[in-house]
């Protein structure tokens, strides 16, 4: 089986969703998940200009108390599947650059490296607050995952796999995809947002449908372009 995930690196739920697909997927052997670009915000610095709780808080209203606030449950989302976001210190950047080196996985390594990249890039942003767009924080990533230095220096230099990210955009409008992150089983099924690890087995089991059908419930936790929904309470 194969499943095509469409995200950001910059996007909560992103990271959670992956979290819960991997409890799903329990360890098995003949899924081959691929990583593809989608940009939250493409119109981001380099450098951040504000904290995290500012920016959600202009964004959604209720200033940076508010904001401050919706970090506070979306950590304790995230903290319920094993990881410890620190959203208060995080670095807002451009991931362009990052999705370029996600698709140089790809090709160098296929599928696996280009997963346990993406599990580095995650970290970095979510965890360890650094700014994805900074080209120190994505050669260490890369060298963690034991992508050729040289390679890694002459993507970054230039604008090589920029075309490969701006195709994975346009293939999740061409889907509908209206936020992410976004799974799509063997070409059959569609399953959008963070589900709970039930839907996620549920997908799985249905995954032989035809032809693609849609998949949501209570879960439909996802980032879009007007920003990530954030739940109320827990």
């Amino acid at each position: 089986m194969r499943i095509d995930v469409w995200s950001d690196v910059i996007c909560p739920w992103c990271y959670i969703g992956k979290r819960r697909l991997e409890q799903a997927l329990g360890g098995r052997d003949d899924v081959e998940v691929v990583w593809h670009s989608f940009m939250l915000d493409p119109g981001l610095p380099k450098e951040s200009t504000e904290s995290m709780a500012a920016h959600l808080g202009r964004k959604y209203g209720g200033g940076e108390a508010a904001g401050r606030q919706m970090i506070d449950r979306t950590e304790a989302v995230a903290a319920e599947e094993g990881l410890l976001f620190r959203l208060h210190q995080a670095q807002a950047g451009n991931t362009f650059d990052a999705h370029r080196l996600l698709h140089l996985a790809l090709t160098e390594g296929g599928p696996e490296l280009q997963g346990t990249l993406k599990e580095h890039l995650l970290d970095a942003y979510f965890v360890r607050t650094q700014n994805p767009a900074d080209h120190d924080v994505l050669r260490a990533a890369a060298a963690g995952v034991g992508l050729d230095a040289d390679r890694v220096e002459q993507v970054l230099a230039g604008d090589e796999f920029g075309d490969e990210v701006y195709a994975d955009i346009e293939k999740a409008h061409q889907l509908g995809v209206q936020g992410v992150p976004f799974y799509v089983l063997d070409d059959r099924l569609g399953v959008s947002g963070a589900q709970p690890v039930e839907v996620f087995r549920s997908a799985l089991a249905q995954a032989g449908l035809s032809p693609l059908a849609m998949v949501t419930g209570d879960g439909d936790a996802a980032c879009g372009p007007d920003g990530c929904e954030i739940p109320a309470s827990r």
